[in-house]
């Protein structure tokens, strides 16, 4: 058995049911299972493909996203989703890495192929409605193919997916993710929404990301429920989904939720098919969750990494959602606990390390043995974010441990700084960092992107905060500039905005 054999066996019992829709299009898992045949034929037949290559997906969202990572679990071979915001360099660097095999990627981004073309022209390519280097398109290739090609060694075991981190500091790595990691993640997405192969899911979030592929996307595909896919998030299209396609579930970060309550058209929307709304990527300020549930629009909060694929800890429907601010409790099929820096755990109430284990915890990463043996413990992944628990083990993220502001021998947490900074009305969006201060050690700089129409000053906005926590914990320095770096999923990066920070002249940022 592989991870395919679910959409084979969902087709047999339900062939006409809807998997996906997509555009106005829909494939019913009769079409979805047939496709994946082809495609693993194609694969195997024009490229060679088999058990352990490398095969990269360079796209915006589409169905052929599932249909050749499904195809690829028939192989026993491994999809590489590459991020397309990325800068070329970056995308040649991971196709690089990785050895890929083949690239499958839309026209508009075929600006990858001359360079590759010069830098890696071994990689054979194949594009979505365009003829690319071999002359042929995608949609050509499955319909002059017939037959349906899989390894009969194939199985759970087999490595899948190879996720890249972010790379904040050096450079990528790429997070081995195995068939059987998506497998039990999926039972606890299905636990955590109270999954049925009655439910329709919304995905707008990157199917690059383990977020937008496997909190819920894989996991409803796996009970036979129905995914409706956008190409990306718009505020738009998917305001008019939740109210003309009805679907029951979606996953959204903070930025999305920001964008659509923010949305005139936001009040009068007709959200009544949504049993829930999952959160998740980074910490989600109270004030989004409250507009949320102001709507009677339960909020369930899921925490994880690309390195859990990504579900380890969540709220869940039925369950208690009362603990303002908690991402809930461990996993049904995976382990974490609090740990401190000695790798014991952690009292109730004291803030330590979030490490995980369980079967949806990575393999290793790829070719990077050094970086395996610093994340991985004992078989305990370590996320390198910060959290306490309660006496009834519910957790709270506080940050990422390499975003921790020491000064004066005091812990800051940014995220607490900037979850008040949110409460202020003037501030749309924030980031707080250390700077290294000859006293202090560091002092924490808040950087703030104000509303429109506001110009709310720093000193306003210091006193706000020093109201709210320990006058050590306010910004010494309040800038603000007209974006902030971001990830795919709207996470702040840090470490990128600290080494703007420690070059660019503050002269560049208004008062």
């Amino acid at each position: 058995m592989n991870l395919s054999t679910l959409i084979e066996r969902n087709a047999a019992f339900a062939p006409s049911k809807a998997a996906v829709n997509f555009e106005g299009g829909t494939l019913s898992y009769a079409d979805l299972n047939g496709r994946i045949g082809r495609a693993a034929q194609a694969l195997q037949s024009a490229f060679g493909v088999k058990r352990g290559d490398r095969v990269a997906i360079l796209s915006l969202n589409r169905p052929e996203y599932l249909v050749l990572l499904y195809a690829c679990a028939r192989l026993g071979a491994i999809l590489v989703p590459l991020n397309w915001r990325l800068a070329v360099s970056e995308q040649l660097f991971i196709l690089s890495n990785v050895g890929a095999k083949v690239l499958v990627l839309e026209q508009a981004f075929e600006a990858v192929l001359p360079i590759l073309s010069d830098t890696l022209p071994d990689i054979a390519t194949v594009g979505f409605g365009f003829a690319s280097c071999r002359a042929c398109t995608w949609e050509g290739l499955l319909d002059q193919t017939e037959g349906d090609s899989r390894d009969s060694c194939a199985g759970l075991a087999d490595p899948l997916l190879i996720v890249y981190t972010s790379g904040t500091t050096g450079r990528p790595k790429g997070a081995v993710l195995r068939q059987e990691a998506l497998l039990w993640n999926g039972v606890m997405s299905q636990h955590m929404h109270a999954l049925t192969p009655d439910d329709h899911v919304l995905t707008v979030l990157p199917l690059f990301h383990v977020g937008g592929l496997n909190i819920q996307t894989t996991p409803a595909l796996h009970l036979g429920a129905t995914v409706t896919i956008h190409p990306r998030f718009t505020t738009e299209a998917t305001l008019a989904a939740l109210k003309d396609d009805r679907p029951t579930l979606t996953v959204l970060v903070p930025a999305t939720i920001q964008a659509l309550t923010d949305n005139l058209t936001w009040s009068s929307t007709d959200l009544s098919s949504l049993k829930a709304i999952s959160v998740g990527a980074t910490t989600v300020p109270q004030y989004l969750v409250d507009r949320l549930v102001a709507r009677r629009v339960p909020v369930l909060q899921v925490y994880g990494a690309t390195e859990t694929s990504p579900i380890a800890i969540y709220t869940r429907l039925g369950g208690d959602l009362s603990r303002k601010g908690s991402t809930g409790l461990p996993g049904l099929c995976c382990e974490a606990v609090v740990m401190d820096d000695a790798g014991n755990e952690s009292p109730a109430g004291t803030p330590g390390e979030i490490v995980v284990r369980g079967p949806n915890v990575l393999q290793d990463y790829w070719g990077n043995l050094p970086a395996t043996r610093e994340a991985m413990h004992d078989g305990w992944y370590r996320t390198g974010d910060i959290a306490r628990r309660d006496a009834d083990g519910y957790f709270w993220v506080h940050d990422r441990k390499k975003n921790l502001i020491i000064s004066g021998g005091e812990n800051i947490y940014p995220a607490e700084v900037e979850r008040v900074l949110l409460e202020h009305p003037d501030v749309a969006e924030c980031a707080v960092i250390g700077r290294p201060d000859p006293q202090w050690n560091e002092v924490p700089i808040a950087y703030v992107i104000r509303r429109p129409g506001s110009f709310v000053d720093a000193g306003t906005l210091i006193t706000h905060v020093r109201s709210h926590l320990a006058r050590f914990k306010a910004p010494r320095e309040i800038l603000f500039p007209e974006e902030l770096p971001r990830t795919a999923l709207g996470k702040v990066q840090h470490a990128i905005l600290k080494r703007l920070d420690s070059r660019l002249d503050k002269k560049d940022f208004g008062d």
